[in-house]
């Protein structure tokens, strides 16, 4: 019985590797009979998995889609990329963030001892903002969240924005994923200060043997949304507007703005970008939507790119309306 399950289960990996096998690749493969084939592939069937068949020439097996999902099998990589996933859907996304925390619990429950702790390093290693992720290597993220919870070194190099390249010895603090992309908080050696640095740009990260006692260090999540609103644009600029600050957290997402409370009905909102004009329009139909008030606190120059704005939006609208007049 366990040499049919084993030899069961490695058929259903290799259909999930392929999209489809002729009978005799199957038998080779596997070295089994072709009896003893189609027989593991309607135990397949009987647990749920729909194996579709196709006769004759340049026919064989295929895994199909049906009508409820099977289990699968998974590679410990991707328990740790579903896991991932899977956490940043419950606390990023509201309508699947239930569904998310009781496929979790499933996972928990049926993982491997190591690698439970593998997932549970990442776990405790990171902090969200809201909003949905690029693509990010797992074993990145592995390898950083084992040396913020063991607290030891980790080197890699890095590419800044300006394309310019250095080898970085860092001691990590946390792992924060923004609306966009992932990022590590750290104390930099070399700059005897906090840095944030983009998962994206880094290569060839391992962790040290060298541990560190951890210093006191800034909220994560504040530090890396004010870092990544701040740097590497031409233009930063600071408005107010009449409107409470989680009305403009929900108009104006963390990854592009931050938005801090004067008053209550009153919110002082930062932001960046390169071309001006483009941060003109955001903000003033941010305002728009928000029925709000627009005050320009920093720099003067966007007065004249928001007048700017609406002035040619009021140019298209009066056009707009003596071309209909004229109909």
């Amino acid at each position: 019985m366990a040499e049919t399950t084993e030899r069961v289960l490695r058929l259903l990996g290799l259909f999930e590797t392929r999209s489809g096998w002729t009978g005799p690749e199957l038998t080779e493969v596997l070295g089994v009979t072709t009896r003893t084939l189609r027989r593991d592939v309607e135990r397949l069937r009987d647990l749920g998995y729909p194996v579709e068949a196709t006769p004759g020439v340049g026919g064989g097996y295929r895994l199909g889609s049906g009508g409820r999902l099977p289990p699968l099998l998974l590679e410990e990589d991707e328990v740790v990329a579903v896991t991932v996933a899977l956490r940043v859907g419950a606390q990023g996304i509201s309508a699947i963030g239930e569904p998310a925390v009781r496929a979790l619990t499933k996972l928990d429950q049926v993982m491997p001892p190591r690698l439970r702790g593998e997932v549970a390093a990442l776990a405790d290693a990171t902090a969200l903002l809201p909003g949905a992720t690029d693509d990010v290597d797992t074993g990145v993220l592995v390898v950083l969240a084992h040396t913020i919870r063991d607290r030891v070194r980790a080197r890699f190099g890095y590419t800044a924005r300006s394309g310019a390249h250095a080898d970085r010895d860092v001691e990590p603090y946390r792992l924060v994923a923004t609306g966009r992309r992932w990022y590590l908080l750290a104390w930099d050696l070399d700059r005897d200060d906090w840095r944030t640095f983009r998962l994206d740009r880094m290569a060839g990260v391992q962790a040290s043997t060298f541990r560190f006692t951890p210093r006191e260090a800034p909220d994560a999540v504040e530090h890396v949304r004010r870092a990544v609103t701040r740097s590497g644009f031409a233009h930063r600029v600071r408005v107010r507007l009449t409107a409470d600050v989680e009305a403009v957290r929900r108009r104006v997402p963390a990854a592009y703005g931050v938005a801090t409370e004067v008053r209550p009905g009153l919110t002082d909102l930062e932001s960046s970008a390169d071309d001006l004009a483009d941060l003109a329009r955001h903000l003033t139909m941010a305002a728009f939507d928000l029925g709000a008030h627009l005050e320009v606190l920093d720099p003067p120059e966007l007065v004249e790119a928001i007048d700017d704005f609406t002035a040619r939006l009021a140019a298209t609208r009066r056009a707009g309306q003596a071309q209909g007049d004229g109909g």
